[in-house]
């Protein structure tokens, strides 16, 4: 399984891409605003931190407005990936975006028929939230099951990238029912390195080679 970053924040990116876990880079207007950067100045040092996909998500509502931004954005950089919603005038910017070669991060899938519809519609990527399912009382694992069935049924190029992670459970999850992608914030991806019993054991060590005769 891949593991993205989902964070616009360039020095926690590069904290956590020094690991050399990390495959790509998710980000979206709200993680953006966080930083006080621009747009493309913020895209322009996240891509020269990962050599790999790095999703942009479009502010268009329309078809149309979502392209050109699609178009401009997939123009900065060879690995950007263009997010646009799932809504109606996402899928036609997404049919249109992938026909014409642009990769794109279908986001905001809440149910697997959503996830299905993107793959048609030619999406590299679905990104069905689970941590917000899980919010509202539903089992947001239960749709990355689906949608890795779905797609394995019918052979579809189409990756789940699973969002909205919020511990290393939904991780774990993820890998074992086959997603190809999880994206996480980067204090998860940090929290996946930890566990009590390697503290201790790696205290104990260096207190046992202080025994050692030097």
């Amino acid at each position: 399984m891949k593991i993205f970053i989902d964070s616009a924040d360039i020095e926690q990116i590069r904290e956590v891409a020094a690991l050399g876990v990390v495959d790509g880079v998710t980000t979206n207007p709200s993680l953006v605003a966080k930083t006080g950067r621009s747009f493309e100045a913020a895209l322009a040092d996240i891509c020269d931190a990962v050599d790999g996909p790095i999703s942009a998500e479009v502010v268009s509502t329309e078809a149309d407005g979502m392209i050109e931004e699609g178009r401009r954005l997939a123009g900065l950089h060879p690995n950007i990936v263009v997010k646009c919603p799932m809504t109606v005038d996402g899928l036609r910017a997404t049919r249109v975006l992938s026909d014409e070669g642009i990769r794109v991060n279908v986001t905001l899938i809440f149910q697997p028929a959503q996830g299905l519809l993107a793959a048609k519609a030619g999406a590299a990527y679905v990104s069905p939230f689970v941590g917000r399912l899980d919010d509202i009382g539903e089992y947001g694992m239960g749709m990355v099951a689906a949608l890795v069935e779905i797609f394995d049924n019918y052979d579809y190029p189409t990756e789940v990238l699973v969002a909205s992670i919020r511990s290393p459970l939904h991780f774990v999850e993820a890998a074992r029912m086959g997603a190809h992608v999880a994206t996480c914030p980067p204090a998860v991806i940090l929290q996946l390195v930890k566990h009590p019993l390697t503290d201790i054991g790696l205290e104990r060590f260096l207190a046992d080679w202080q025994k050692v005769p030097k």
